[in-house]
């Protein structure tokens, strides 16, 4: 059975998004009067949602804030990082081209990101992916999120995907782990922000290039 349904991560897969979370959390350590984080550092904190990459960067430059004043800077770094403009410079080489292609295929696309679900379909339009996606599933959209199998469940359901046609297409341990609970195949980019070495994550084929996806997924 063909593999039609798939379902993309956001950062570290489609897009370079560590520079921007970089700047706003400087901005916000700024005004907590903490250090700054360097950009290394931010790529280690990506991946498990707004709360606690925030409250990575706390932990990092002080003391960890108690959960009510977390609560409210997280906030304020949304309204930080939501200011900033993006633009399709921020994607990954190919990726808006392949993502068309895909689409005009036929295959059913789906986001399933531990990114807030306003802040994401806010910056789908800014990057020229506006249209693309036929579900958009965020961090906050449901009671659980990535590395629990059930959000990325939830994109496959709305997809209309099954065990046997999906595909889950992501960077880290997190997307690793949805697709083994959903049993279906995980395609990994080595570009983006894993936390362990990509070769650890159990994926079925690992991409240098996301301009090779269509013919990796003639592969599986």
């Amino acid at each position: 059975m063909p593999r039609t349904a798939l379902a993309f991560d956001l950062d570290g897969t489609l897009i370079d998004s560590a520079p921007d979370l970089c700047a706003a959390l400087n901005r916000l350590l700024t005004e907590l009067d903490h250090p700054p984080v360097t950009l290394a550092q931010v790529k280690g904190f990506i991946g498990d949602g707004v709360r606690l990459l925030v409250g990575r960067a706390l932990a990092a430059t002080g003391d960890e804030a108690p959960e009510d004043e977390t609560a409210r800077h997280v906030a304020r770094f949304l309204d930080i990082y939501e200011a900033i403009p993006a633009t399709p410079a921020q994607l990954y080489p190919g990726v808006a081209e392949t993502l068309a292609r895909l689409k005009a295929d036929g295959f059913r696309l789906g986001l399933c990101t531990n990114k807030p679900q306003q802040a994401t379909e806010n910056l789908l339009p800014q990057l020229g992916l506006g249209g693309l996606f036929d579900c958009v599933v965020g961090g906050d959209a449901l009671p659980v999120r990535k590395p629990d199998a059930g959000h990325l469940r939830a994109v496959l359901d709305r997809l209309g995907g099954t065990q046997a046609s999906s595909v889950m297409i992501g960077d880290n341990e997190n997307d690793a782990a949805v697709a083994a609970g959903c049993g279906v195949p995980f395609i990994a980019m080595a570009y983006g922000y894993p936390r362990v070495p990509v070769t650890e994550l159990g994926a079925a084929i690992v991409l240098e290039r996301f301009a090779d996806l269509p013919d990796a997924l003639k592969r599986l």
